[in-house]
């Protein structure tokens, strides 16, 4: 044909579906292949063939065997009888077809004739190969050998993986036998651990009983918890109404962001100043402890010097019934003795007793001196002992008066403490709301700051349009 009749053309078009000339395209040699020159664009483009399979040279089950290929902007796609195949399919099945892709002689250009008669003779084999289409068994062959030799080696991998596992399997084997043992002591320290707490709980059980008792007996302790929960029913309801009140602060607070800030500076500074009220309150509460502790110890001691002096009134005591009981004795026998006497000396006369009166007189005064001074010394020690007893028993008075004032007085630092604590609480509330209604006000601000941004730009895009416009 002439120059410029479209040889090339067919001839590119062939090279295009069957060799490799074509497969790897720039973003400009696609679309100069879609469109050049003007007019309207093509998006797609499509080269079909169509084989004489008479003799059954494709492995195919058909006389005629359509193949085509589309190309667009970024879709590249082989048909094979109007079925979507991948490009490996296509080229091994031209491969057995022998159609070489790397050198196609089915299309053969100018100079080509010259050049395969002067090429070596391996080149020439190398072409019948490719001509005879035993190329694609070669490569085949190859690709199986790689995969041999990849099964190979995955086979040694699963040698030695087998191998870790029954290595594993023993070490398991081992600790399977350890977990039994383990297992044996630990149902011993399970079974020892039950009894323990068996023991524990019925000796629970029986301090629980007796704590039981003891509550029973505690009428007075339970009025007195009365009364303290009346107290303390009362402060809820006092402090109710204040947490009432302190909702209604806070809801005229939203107005009152500025002074919100004010008062939370004076609330820091007043809890400040509770906090080390309360710090002093708690060491004079100790110290009234260690005062009461003091006190207990000198009542203890006190009690202990009563105890042994009732020991010794108790020891004395038989003494001196026993000498009262003599002493009345001896009056008695004294006085049957002065009758008997009297008789005597009526009977007898009073020459016989005595030589003289003075003698009769003097030994009767001896006796009444004798008997005289037992009974005053008798007398001097029963009064020192109840002098002792009285000074005891006013001492025990005066320590349980110290006692209760001090027990009072430790009961109003405690309730003390208790309304500083409440105090605290409540203004750390009040804190909490106020710092949540000053971020909320924040909050809001910040959303009317971006809306005046907003409108602010509204604004001047419309005066500027105002503007353009006249």
């Amino acid at each position: 044909g002439r120059n410029g009749s479209g040889k090339s053309n067919f001839f590119y078009a062939i090279q295009f579906v069957l060799s490799d000339e074509f497969s790897h395209l720039r973003p400009d040699q696609r679309q100069g292949l879609l469109h050049e020159g003007t007019g309207p664009r093509v998006i797609s483009a499509h080269v079909e063939i169509i084989f004489d399979n008479a003799d059954g040279r494709l492995p195919i089950d058909k006389d005629e065997v359509y193949l085509r290929r589309v190309i667009g902007a970024k879709k590249d796609q082989y048909f094979l009888n109007k079925k979507n195949v991948t490009r490996s399919d296509v080229m091994n099945l031209l491969e057995s077809a022998g159609f070489s892709r790397s050198n196609p002689y089915y299309i053969v250009k100018q100079g080509k004739i010259n050049q395969m008669a002067t090429a070596p003779d391996s080149q020439r084999l190398k072409l019948l190969r490719e001509v005879a289409g035993t190329r694609v068994y070669d490569d085949r062959r190859e690709e199986s050998k790689s995969i041999l030799k990849e099964t190979e080696g995955k086979l040694d991998k699963i040698d030695e993986f087998l191998r870790t596992i029954e290595e594993r399997l023993q070490t398991l084997k081992e600790e399977k036998e350890e977990l039994k043992e383990y297992q044996r002591w630990d149902k011993q320290r399970r079974c020892l651990e039950y009894t323990i707490h068996e023991r524990e709980l019925k000796e629970n059980k029986r301090k629980l009983e007796e704590l039981e008792a003891s509550r029973a007996n505690s009428g007075a302790e339970q009025a007195r918890l009365g009364s303290e929960a009346k107290t303390a029913s009362e402060n809820v309801r006092s402090a109710s109404k204040r947490l009432k009140e302190a909702k209604k602060e806070v809801q005229s607070a939203k107005e009152e962001r500025d002074t919100l800030s004010a008062e939370q500076q004076q609330l820091l500074k007043e809890k400040t100043k509770l906090t080390l009220t309360i710090n002093d309150l708690l060491e004079e509460v100790k110290g009234d402890n260690d005062s009461r502790k003091r006190a207990q110890q000198e009542l203890e001691k006190l009690k202990e010097n009563i105890a042994l002096r009732e020991k010794e009134l108790e020891k004395i005591k038989p003494e001196y019934d026993e000498m009262k009981r003599r002493e009345e004795e001896y009056t008695r026998t004294l006085g049957l003795k002065e009758q008997k006497r009297k008789e005597l000396y009526a009977k007898q006369g009073r020459g016989s007793q005595f030589t003289n009166k003075d003698d009769r007189d003097k030994w009767i005064q001896n006796e009444l001196k004798q008997l005289t001074k037992q009974i005053r010394d008798k007398e001097d020690h029963q009064r020192k002992i109840s002098d002792d007893l009285k000074k005891d028993a006013e001492k025990q008075k005066d320590l349980e008066k110290k006692i209760d004032e001090y027990t009072r007085e430790m009961e109003k630092q405690r309730a003390a403490i208790d309304e500083h604590n409440k105090q605290y609480y409540e203004l750390t509330k009040q804190k909490d709301q106020c710092q949540a209604t000053r971020k909320e006000q924040y909050r809001k601000e910040s959303v009317l700051q971006l809306n005046l941004s907003g409108l602010k730009e509204d604004l001047a895009k419309a005066d500027q349009s105002l503007r353009s416009m006249a």
